[in-house]
């Protein structure tokens, strides 16, 4: 299993999506951005180190959120979900094509990840 972190981002009561590029798994999936967590590393900082290298992204991290299992063809990950207030960014994408903020209920038109779905369908009934 392969523990992974993401960030749910708010500036402004939007949220920060990214959309995965061509080169990458899942291209074209919309996704709460983050990565990997490496070995004795907390989730907070893997956070907070992936958002930076993929997207020079800072944030604050507020709390923990939820906590999603879900098995794809050849892998399966431990999604680790954190909310987030946005710092500032330059935006320079390495592992996404394009990103928005979107407001919690027009998430629901992007074609999400499968792991990132569970925590939008609990966002929705936490707003």
């Amino acid at each position: 299993m392969i523990k992974v972190v993401c960030g749910i981002i708010y500036k402004d009561n939007k949220i920060f999506l990214c959309r995965r590029n061509s080169e990458k798994q899942l291209a074209g999936y919309w996704e709460f951005p983050g990565g990997k967590i490496e070995i004795n590393e907390k989730p907070e900082q893997a956070l907070i180190r992936e958002l930076y290298e993929e997207i020079s992204m800072s944030v604050k991290v507020l709390n923990y959120f939820a906590k999603v299992t879900h098995k794809y063809e050849k892998i399966t990950i431990e999604l680790i979900a954190y909310k987030c207030e946005f710092i500032e960014a330059e935006f320079k994408l390495t592992d996404h094509d394009l990103y928005e903020w979107l407001d919690v209920h027009q998430i629901k038109n992007k074609k999400l990840a499968p792991a990132d779905v569970p925590i939008l369908q609990k966002l929705l009934h936490s707003n």
